[in-house]
């Protein structure tokens, strides 16, 4: 696969989960940083964002809960390209009825070279960042020439 620059813009796509165990920290986490989340679009899994947006007043763009396909309706926004940062506070001790649909966001997440927090450190460190402030480039699999590649196979 080849990869190309994609930007991630100023305003920052910032995508919210937590586990159920570990809304209430995701929620005292917004609290503390809502400086900097209230200058970029949130959206969130269904009962998460809901919680978020009524604890916090901010909007938040509500998909499906994370076991009625929100975790895949995320990792979709992912791939499309609409989604900058994910932050997902996960519980490490406690099993998940939809374990593989979590695991298949990381890996989305991971292929498609956003920025993963999966706990308040790591979502400290990445919004009190520089680069929260101002534009990047990514590098991301280059879908549309891998395409093109596959195109000319078949037809050789």
């Amino acid at each position: 696969m080849e990869y190309i620059d994609q930007p991630i813009a100023e305003k920052k796509r910032i995508a919210l989960v937590a586990h159920d165990n570990r809304k209430a920290s995701l929620i005292e986490w917004c609290h503390k940083h809502r400086d900097i989340l209230e200058q970029h679009q949130l959206l969130g899994t269904g009962t998460t964002g809901t919680k978020i947006e009524a604890a916090t007043g901010m909007a938040v763009e509500k998909l499906f809960s994370g076991p009625m396909g929100g975790d895949q309706q995320l990792g979709a926004k992912i791939c499309q390209g609409d989604v900058d940062i994910l932050i997902f506070f996960w519980d490490p001790f406690e099993p998940m009825p939809h374990d593989p649909d979590v695991k298949a966001l990381l890996r989305i997440a991971a292929v498609w070279n956003i920025p993963v927090a999966c706990n308040a450190s790591s979502a400290d460190m990445m919004v009190q960042s520089a680069l929260m402030e101002r534009s990047f480039s990514r590098l991301v699999p280059d879908y549309q020439g891998y395409l093109a590649a596959r195109k000319v196979e078949t037809a050789v």
